[in-house]
């Protein structure tokens, strides 16, 4: 619990918090529907992501040796997050999105500003939240690489699964149990790029999934 102290640690965290805070921003201002003023809301974020940052910047180097930041990525690693990237956001596209857009068509952009809302919010704080700060915390807990990477992607599916269970109109067994998986997959793939090319790889990843929204921004929501 020492490295969390440290001064180095604490500054990092709490820059790249204020990073995340302000790229959350967008989303915040267009959900019509919360019940806490902006303000309120930004801080919330601000000292949530503080601490998950604490975690990613005091854990992730010391125990696996590898950078959070990779200016610098490596050919293969980049050529794999870009060929499934886009594999994919295919699949989601005529696969998923159909279904997913029927259920719940908040969580699907209609024009270019809420795109761009969610997609800034997904790289600050999504992938904060279920990739870099839990496999951080579980390399620190277990010590071992393997068994945190899926350690990460089972509290993944957890959060989706529990979401379900909240919502209005929850998915049929066969499609969730699908999302379960391909989301399963995809923090395996996300923890692997984590660990080869750093928190840029996993960004770049994740935007290549979140830009097959743009071929539907056209088209009337259902």
């Amino acid at each position: 619990m020492r490295s969390l102290a440290q001064p180095e640690v604490l500054r990092s965290a709490a820059i790249a918090a204020c990073i995340s805070a302000l790229l959350s921003l967008p989303r915040l201002l267009l959900w019509t529907t919360r019940k806490f003023p902006i303000w309120y809301l930004e801080a919330v974020l601000l000292l949530g992501g503080t601490v998950l940052w604490a975690f990613v910047f005091a854990w992730h180097t010391k125990y696996t040796q590898r950078p959070v930041l990779t200016r610098k990525v490596e050919g293969l690693p980049f050529i794999l997050a870009t060929g499934a990237g886009l594999l994919l956001s295919t699949l989601m596209h005529f696969f998923f999105d159909p279904h997913m857009r029927a259920r719940t068509p908040e969580e699907y952009p209609s024009n270019f500003a809420q795109w761009f809302a969610m997609l800034s919010f997904s790289l600050a704080f999504t992938q904060l939240f279920l990739i870099f700060a839990p496999f951080a915390w579980l390399i620190r807990l277990v010590h071992q690489p393997k068994v945190a990477t899926v350690m990460t992607a089972l509290f993944g599916m957890v959060v989706l699964w529990l979401k379900n269970q909240g919502a209005k109109e929850p998915l049929s067994t066969t499609l969730l149990l699908s999302v379960l998986a391909a989301r399963g997959l995809a923090s395996l793939f996300s923890v692997y790029l984590f660990l080869r090319g750093g928190v840029l790889l996993v960004w770049w990843w994740e935007f290549l999934i979140q830009s097959r929204h743009l071929l539907d921004l056209h088209q009337p929501q259902s």
